[in-house]
């Protein structure tokens, strides 16, 4: 009966690699149909995609609503039962008005002035062919004297406007003819929002119970011990996504808020539109002050062509700003919740966002953060299993390990070239 079964275990394990193998040779030869098909797919479970992350993000305020209502109510309620599924239902619907609350707030402050911000740049990308025709004429009343030295003069001054007309139009024109399509697209899909915010109803009321038919289904499959591993995982998991994710917000949040109080204070030009793209690129850890920094800067410099020390001072505010949020108020606010080095959040956020985009930028950080202490996590438990020490600076200066006594090796001193060499004894 043993060998039965092992039988069995074998021909379904290899039932199993052969059954993989062809799927994964159908994949790669229809490469361009599951592609398609998982668009598709993707589209249609949008409003499921938009309810289940509006869920995840509201899920503090809703816990908060959650910790208030059920002493107030509880007491009051002959069957605690459906008195704590009428709380649940009750703490969903006003988490979710309360964020749609603040989200109004919010546009209503920031959209007007946006658009007339973006409006501004506009009138001023117009207005860069008169000043051109301009600064020509200026340059050739002082060169008349000299038509040498106005040829060669115009020469460059017509090969420098035409590199900032193609400039202003091969990339600063289409990227905002791309931001608004964008807004346009969002605006399109209101009905997926609409969807999604009825499903961020019913996610936050079935919290508990999607956690416990979680954990149900994954002790059916798996041994208790393994079990136990991949639920402390998902808990590790959203521990630090989620702390990241809500903490890198507020501190976007805060740094935003800064930035257009101070610009208004200098009274430099566009403090909204400035501020809305310095709070949303410093969501992105490492490389999202200087991708900020760079559109920023420009749009300070086009505001006023004579006045160019502007923008140095806006550059150096900006710094100052970013060394704030660096040295102070990210790690007060996010503390060292990834446990990250500088290389591996610089790898993890080319990697993800040369895959996802945007959105790999963000999440990119804290996804490497759970895979890094995942791994950690598997090579310190095969060094227990061998006696050895879990402690990276144990390794420091390790040139080998005593395979009989565990006990560590300093790395040999290599001997200079022209050294005698010692001649060896025979061992007796």
């Amino acid at each position: 009966m043993r060998h039965r079964n092992n039988y069995f275990l074998w021909g379904l394990t290899a039932l199993c690699v052969i059954s993989a193998s062809l799927l994964l040779g159908f994949t790669l030869y229809n490469f361009r149909t599951v592609m398609s098909a998982g668009r598709t797919l993707v589209r249609i479970l949008m409003p499921f995609i938009w309810g289940f992350a509006i869920a995840y993000m509201l899920l503090p305020v809703f816990n908060f609503n959650i910790r208030w209502m059920e002493p107030c109510l509880l007491t009051r309620a002959k069957s605690r039962v459906k008195a704590k599924g009428q709380i649940r239902l009750a703490a969903s619907i006003l988490t979710v008005v309360e964020g749609c609350l603040v989200v109004g707030a919010l546009l209503s402050m920031v959209v007007p002035q946006l658009l007339v911000s973006i409006y501004s740049v506009v009138e001023q990308m117009q207005s860069m062919e008169n000043f051109s025709e301009q600064l020509q004429r200026l340059i050739n009343d002082l060169l008349q004297s000299n038509p040498i030295l106005e040829h060669n003069v115009m020469q460059a001054y017509e090969g420098a406007v035409s590199q900032l007309s193609d400039f202003v139009s091969g990339f600063v024109l289409p990227q905002m003819v791309s931001v608004v399509s964008g807004f346009m697209s969002t605006v399109t899909a209101v009905k997926d929002f609409l969807i999604g915010m009825i499903i961020v109803i019913y996610v936050l009321c079935s919290k508990d119970l999607f956690c416990a038919q979680a954990k149900k289904l994954t002790y059916s499959l798996l041994p208790v011990k393994k079990a136990n591993i991949v639920v402390d995982n998902l808990r590790f998991t959203h521990r630090i996504f989620g702390g990241f994710i809500s903490g890198k917000l507020l501190d976007s949040l805060i740094i935003g808020i800064i930035c257009f109080v101070a610009l208004s204070v200098m009274k430099l030009p566009y403090p909204m539109l400035i501020a809305v793209i310095i709070g949303v690129t410093n969501i992105i850890p490492f490389f999202g002050p200087f991708i900020g920094v760079v559109p920023s800067a420009l749009l300070v410099l086009m505001a006023d062509f004579q006045q160019p020390i502007r923008c140095l001072y806006f550059i150096i505010f900006i710094l100052i700003l970013q060394q704030f949020d660096g040295n102070i108020l990210g790690p007060k606010i996010l503390g060292d919740s990834t446990g990250l080095s500088a290389f591996w959040v610089m790898f993890a956020i080319l990697v993800f966002g040369g895959v996802f985009g945007f959105v790999g930028m963000l999440v990119g950080v804290p996804l490497f953060a759970v895979f890094y202490a995942l791994v950690s996590g598997l090579v310190n438990r095969s060094l227990r299993s061998k006696n050895l020490s879990e402690k990276t600076a144990d390794y420091y200066g390790l040139g080998s390990i005593d395979p009989i006594t565990l006990e560590p090796r300093p790395i040999p001193e290599e001997q200079p070239a022209d050294a005698p060499k010692e001649e060896k004894k025979p061992e007796s």
